[in-house]
């Protein structure tokens, strides 16, 4: 959301680089997890020589922050690695990242006094993921991304990612807590839009509602009941005949996700990630125990439980998809087109439509009405709406109805739908009325990152800090040179 006031910017610009830099910095950092001695000027590592005993001075330590340091080749290396991720800091100077640096810092140190839960599994499981997205960018090559990162092996790269990564949890589970109470009442809300001047107001892009009809190919009892058999089988292979869960898993498993890897998942009770029913069965499991077949969204599933770690369950999972007909496929088709003539010839509205015919259950009784997923209302932002979602309404004038849409998944999933845009507005300064869930979101922003602030300065002088004299002479924002 464009916005014209120079507060309002400077504000939404700042929260924005802090959550790139966390965003990014899990590749971009070293963190020391070791209690730093005042004294401390430099710090060393192994040379790529095949002579390791060795070691030289490579850069000194920058700042001193808790139990923390920041390096000075962390500065150029926390700006390189944001660069190669997309993210654009141009404009920003080093000062203002190495501020942002201590701000990281001084939130992990405090998660740590304050006992914040970050699990090893989940750290490995950033790492796996961080891993497989960096492999993609050398064509899969290990040998030639541990040359990028100057790493003998994979094994010291990825213990020095999973440090990087679990400071990167305890900061990001810092910071949350510290705003998680903050609410804001519709008193302050007002008081926020009152104050900013009105030719200074936010500026909102043009905005419109979307409604959809979706049809989906139904799936045959006969079909889902082979599915189900089939599935009752492999439990049969593994417990009566010793067969290898993970194995029918890498033949067997349409789950892309996971296929590859045995279909393992790590779950964790206090994380609901996984859907309902899959978590349901998975707890109700004892280790080594096989499920019955079960059916979620995505098909059905067995699930054996492998081990339970205090909080943490790893699981592996076969998922089968029933198939659908063509003639399914080419009922469904029909059954929308019937619809959409319907609502052209002005027998039904759309929205009766959706209530009778839809099989999104998500939408179909609100009368195939979109909820924004990030300001939770029904108005879109048309430059910032999903771009699938853009293509398919770009040229839909107000109350018409698009064609039959046929989409398919990456799974090969095929659903048909028609769409409709209704209440258009057009770029528009902000209305207290009308936008108020967009000027409630700023007032709440605004308010969190005064929380914050107010937190760091009184977190910065309960705590051990030190800047080294190169970076005394930075015009910090938070008071880390204790100077007052």
């Amino acid at each position: 959301m464009p916005l014209k006031t120079n507060n309002l910017k400077y504000t939404i610009s700042i929260k924005k680089l802090s959550f790139l830099c966390l965003t990014f910095f899990a590749v971009a950092t070293n963190y020391g997890q070791e209690i730093i001695e005042e004294d401390v000027k430099s710090t060393v590592k192994k040379t790529n020589s095949l002579d390791t005993s060795s070691a030289k001075k490579v850069d000194g330590v920058a700042a001193v922050v808790g139990d923390f340091i920041v390096l000075e080749s962390d500065i150029q290396k926390e700006r390189n690695q944001i660069k190669a991720s997309g993210g654009s800091i141009d404009n920003v100077e080093d000062c203002e990242l190495f501020g942002l640096m201590l701000e990281r810092k001084l939130y992990a140190h405090h998660a740590i006094q304050d006992s914040l839960p970050v699990s090893d599994g989940e750290v490995r499981k950033n790492v796996d993921y961080q891993i497989q997205q960096f492999l993609q960018q050398t064509n899969g090559s290990m040998k030639r991304l541990l040359e990028f990162y100057n790493k003998d092996d994979e094994e010291s790269f990825r213990e020095e990612m999973f440090e990087i990564n679990k400071s990167n949890l305890l900061a990001q589970r810092m910071q949350a807590k510290i705003v998680s109470d903050i609410e804001i009442t519709p008193e302050e809300v007002r008081t926020f839009f009152n104050k900013i001047p009105k030719d200074e107001r936010p500026t909102f892009g043009t905005e419109l509602k979307v409604a959809q009809i979706v049809a989906e190919p139904q799936v045959t009892k006969e079909e889902n009941e082979r599915v189900i058999n089939r599935l009752k089988q492999f439990k049969a292979d593994i417990i009566e005949k010793g067969a290898s869960f993970r194995s029918k898993a890498v033949l067997y498993s349409q789950d892309p996700g996971s296929a590859s890897r045995g279909g393992k998942y790590t779950l964790n009770r206090k994380q609901p990630k996984m859907v309902k029913e899959f978590r349901q069965v998975a707890f109700a499991l004892q280790e080594g125990e096989v499920s019955d077949p079960f059916k979620t969204d995505f098909g059905y599933h067995i699930i054996t439980l492998e081990k339970i770690r205090g909080q943490e369950y790893d699981v592996a999972h076969i998922l089968l998809t029933p198939e659908v007909s063509d003639k399914a496929i080419i009922d469904a088709k029909e059954r929308l087109e019937v619809a959409r003539k319907r609502i052209l010839d002005g027998s039904i509205t759309f929205a009766e439509a959706a209530r009778e015919v839809s099989d999104e259950k998500e939408t179909k009784n609100d009368g195939g009405q979109l909820i924004n997923p990030t300001t939770q209302d029904y108005n879109f932002e048309l430059t910032r709406m999903d771009p699938e979602l853009y293509s398919q309404i770009q040229n839909l004038k107000d109350n018409e109805v698009s064609l039959v849409y046929k989409e398919e998944d990456r799974t090969g999933n095929v659903k048909f739908k028609i769409l409709q845009v209704t209440d258009r507005i057009e770029d528009h300064e902000a209305n207290y009325a009308r936008d108020f869930l967009k000027i409630k979101a700023l007032a709440l922003e605004e308010k969190k990152i005064r929380a914050i602030e107010k937190w760091q300065d009184e977190k910065i002088l309960d705590t051990y800090i030190k800047i080294s004299n190169e970076h005394k002479s930075c015009d910090f924002s938070g008071n880390w040179l204790k100077n007052n």
